[in-house]
């Protein structure tokens, strides 16, 4: 056989471009895990219009009532009730636009962190010496995730409900010590 041309003990196949340790270096930055966790959002763009649709109705019926019966300043706030729910909903929208992106390969623990204005920060970890903390309570489930590494501390799924926070955690968990086994 040629110097270049070794064989895979275990498949009998040529092993090109494989670690002596028989791990494909191509490998080494897939991800192992990867999830993007968004706020979650109670409203679609057409159940905003519907319950805007349906305040604004009510608002103005009763608006119409109070005028009539002479209170007349009542109307006035109801519009500006009107304003402020409509200001409410629009950057609760605008908030559901913001992100997290976890991803988890054996060589590197990323976490990106992009508001609603696009401003991104990222965090990476070496996964050796990386762990997760978990915050429990009893009554409400998981209160917080933390991915710590050496002296620095970054939350994960702030804007998750517990009960994603907890399949969050043992996705990250799994992942993790899946990357720790394989060194």
């Amino acid at each position: 056989m040629a110097s270049g041309n070794h064989q895979d003990p275990r498949t009998g196949m040529p092993a090109t471009g494989l670690h002596p340790d028989g791990l494909d270096p191509d490998s080494m930055d897939r991800p192992v895990f990867r999830a993007t966790i968004r706020p979650h959002q109670s409203l679609t763009h057409e159940g905003f219009r519907i319950v805007m649709a349906l305040c604004c109705a009510v608002s103005l019926v009763t608006s119409v009532a109070c005028v009539k019966a002479g209170y007349w300043p009542v109307a006035g706030f109801f519009g500006l009730d009107m304003l402020a729910l409509y200001v409410a909903l629009r950057v609760s929208f605008r908030r559901g636009r913001s992100f997290e992106e976890v991803v988890i390969s054996p060589i590197e623990v990323m976490l990106a962190r992009v508001t609603h204005r696009g401003e991104r920060r990222e965090w990476r970890f070496n996964p050796l010496w990386t762990k997760l903390t978990k915050v429990e309570d009893e009554e409400y489930g998981m209160q917080s995730l933390t991915l710590v590494s050496r002296k620095e501390f970054v939350v994960v799924a702030r804007d998750a409900s517990p009960p994603e926070r907890q399949v969050i955690a043992d996705g990250l968990t799994r992942a993790l010590a899946q990357v720790k086994r394989g060194y």
